[in-house]
């Protein structure tokens, strides 16, 4: 998909031009979407701790859990500050949300700004999931049983916990990359030592610990399948490198069709590649503006972006197929859409 320069630059223009319209922040809208989350989580998790069964306790926990996954995903509009545009907001908030569950948010959010930037263009993408054929290939036998297995593995098994893990380990490989990483480090253990030890005081002092380790638990498995199961299939399967960095990310990441109360759930993420294109774009503008770039993208006889079947059905298959990255042929993807990635010559490379 290598298009001469000056026709790059045409499509450069015309996508800004297209999108121009898409950028206006209206913070009532991220309140309000905040704002319900919170009280609903809210409400589950009092009647949660109000129950008189374990049975009643654990279900509304599990409930509450789903509330808590989509508010923290509001954390990300945060990160771009994208959900209400007002800094001090956007900035104490999300660590006075993600600290209970030992989530590193100031982390996060500095390895996200790595991944806006290398994703289909640096295997060192902090977010990358899915493993190269190289580093299949050399891989002990135990690594390659995780390969084949890694969708299930990581949703159901390693969860919130495999993901905090993840990040800290990401973030210790890439502080020489991103100084500002040691400070987050510091920021995070600190607000999360601190969070942690009033949380616990208060349970000792109602003398509940029993039932906050189940309460925690539950919310961390439900929280971790949520955040797996976006984090995968935001991306996987879809590595690749176009003619610039903005068509890399339209079609090096996935698009998924859902319904309007489940993209706004999600935050629009289901537009995932008109948001990596256009970081800045609030999430309520994400299907005006990924219409209008496939209009864009059309003019110039561009394959279109690709679109997902949903994200439950998406899920069931790459259960059932895992792949690798052809690393032998960065130029091309693996994925499940050749009619849609011109670069892709063949289906992805299988999982011996």
């Amino acid at each position: 998909m290598h298009r001469p320069v000056l026709q790059l630059q045409s499509l450069k223009r015309d996508l800004q031009a297209a999108t121009a319209d898409c950028y206006q922040l209206n913070p009532s809208v991220g309140l309000w979407r905040f704002g319900s989350l919170g009280l609903l989580l809210l409400c589950f998790m009092s009647l949660a701790w109000l129950s008189q069964s374990w049975v009643a306790f654990v279900g509304l926990t599990a409930i509450a859990g789903l509330f808590y996954a989509f508010l923290l995903i509001c954390t990300h509009d945060m990160m771009h500050h994208t959900l209400t545009g007002w800094d001090g907001f956007e900035t104490v908030i999300p660590r006075l949300l993600s600290w209970p569950m030992l989530w590193p948010y100031g982390l996060y959010a500095e390895l996200h700004r790595l991944h806006h930037g290398w994703n289909g263009i640096n295997l060192q993408d902090p977010e990358r999931v899915q493993w190269t054929d190289l580093e299949y290939q050399a891989a002990a036998p135990w690594q390659r049983w995780y390969v084949r297995h890694q969708w299930p593995v990581d949703l159901l098994g390693l969860g919130g916990l495999g993901m905090i893990v993840k990040t800290l380990s990401k973030a210790w490989l890439l502080r020489a990359v991103n100084p500002r990483l040691k400070r987050q480090l510091l920021v995070d253990s600190v607000g999360i030592g601190w969070t942690q030890i009033a949380l616990l005081s208060l349970v000792w002092h109602y003398q509940v610990l029993l039932q906050y380790l189940v309460f925690w638990l539950v919310l961390e498995r439900v929280i971790g399948f949520v955040a797996q199961t976006r984090d995968h299939l935001e991306h996987y399967g879809l590595w690749q490198q176009a003619g610039s960095y903005q068509l890399t990310q339209l079609y090096a990441c996935r698009n998924l069709k859902a319904p309007a109360w489940v993209s706004w759930l999600m935050g629009g993420l289901n537009y995932h590649a008109v948001h990596h294109a256009f970081p800045d774009i609030p999430f309520n503008q994400l299907p005006r503006a990924f219409a209008q770039v496939q209009q864009v993208l059309q003019q110039h006889q561009l394959p279109p972006m690709s679109m997902g079947e949903g994200y439950f059905q998406e899920t069931l298959w790459f259960l059932q197929h895992p792949a690798l990255i052809d690393e032998s042929n960065r130029a091309t993807a693996t994925g499940r859409y050749p009619k849609n990635t011109p670069a892709i010559a063949a289906l992805p490379t299988k999982i011996a």
